[in-house]
């Protein structure tokens, strides 16, 4: 075998991001080796949900470095009560929409209730789905020790696992909406979990609705990133369902939300403009019509 020198060993391109994950211009997708690299650098950096090509373009050109296509997708686009009853074939479809419009961001796509729970072997089979017709970077699957074989099947598979612990929605008839990690015991059990991920090859872990203090804790101990929904600020990243931060869900909000805008009152406001000029026979005007 032909050995090479120091010189024309072949040397691992830096990121053409300019390093930093958000903000950063690059002629390529963000990958999960980058996602360590800000680990290392100590770099926070933001996620959204998108569930459409058009929304993911608008994140895309804002600089979101990760976009998750969640199956929150469920309660804030198709209408269900819960995440439960969203479907692989709706994941797939969405996320395809979400990957043909962005060209840099990381997507990442849940797999669904009932495509992973049989075992790693089910988990695989629709994982690939994902990666092979959405054309996904990187999935992300709930529960911590409970799901040890599934992440560690795909990542064995070349896929990328993005892991899911504390509240899990789609456990919502079991564990219902609540503070996870509360208590020594049920502390221990989520750190044990965080654990449990990152020794299967998780490449980063999602926190929802976990103390504040627990979180950090998670943070110290992990080598792989942390992004906290509801669970403080001392995460590696931070993540929002992009209806609840743009003001569009309505309703009550979870605490943890910030709302960065009032798309839902923006445009009701628009629809009743549109719909009074209707009515008053004030458009279409003579610029509005054609020849």
């Amino acid at each position: 075998m032909t050995q090479l020198s120091a010189a024309q060993t072949p040397q691992a391109k830096p990121s053409d991001s300019g390093k930093a994950l958000y903000g950063g211009k690059s002629t390529r997708r963000i990958t999960v080796r980058d996602i360590a690299l800000a680990k290392e650098r100590g770099e926070k950096w933001p996620m959204l949900t998108a569930y459409d090509a058009m929304t993911a373009s608008v994140f895309d050109e804002a600089g979101i470095p990760v976009m998750l296509v969640g199956d929150s997708a469920g309660n804030c686009h198709l209408g269900y009560e819960t995440t439960v009853p969203v479907t692989l074939d709706e994941m797939a479809m969405l996320s395809a929409a979400v990957v043909r419009g962005t060209s840099r961001a990381l997507v990442v796509a849940d797999l669904p209730f009932g495509s992973y729970q049989e075992g790693p072997v089910q988990a695989l089979r629709s994982a690939t789905r994902l990666v092979k017709e959405a054309g996904v970077g990187a999935v992300k699957l709930e529960g911590g020790e409970r799901s040890h074989r599934q992440i560690e099947l795909l990542v064995e598979s070349g896929i990328p696992v993005m892991a899911h612990i504390g509240l899990t929605p789609q456990s919502v008839n079991a564990m219902g909406y609540r503070v996870q990690g509360r208590g020594e015991e049920a502390a221990a059990q989520l750190l044990r979990d965080a654990k449990a991920v990152q020794d299967a090859g998780a490449f980063a872990v999602v926190l929802e609705l976990v103390p504040a203090e627990l979180a950090a804790e998670a943070t110290r101990v992990l080598h792989i990133p942390t992004v906290g929904i509801g669970a403080g600020a001392e995460t590696d990243a931070q993540v929002l369902v992009w209806t609840d931060m743009l003001g569009l869900t309505g309703g009550r909000v979870p605490k943890f939300v910030k709302q960065y805008a009032d798309l839902r009152a923006v445009m009701g406001g628009a629809a009743r403009a549109f719909a009074e000029d209707v009515v008053g026979g004030t458009f279409p005007r003579e610029e509005h019509s054609v020849h």
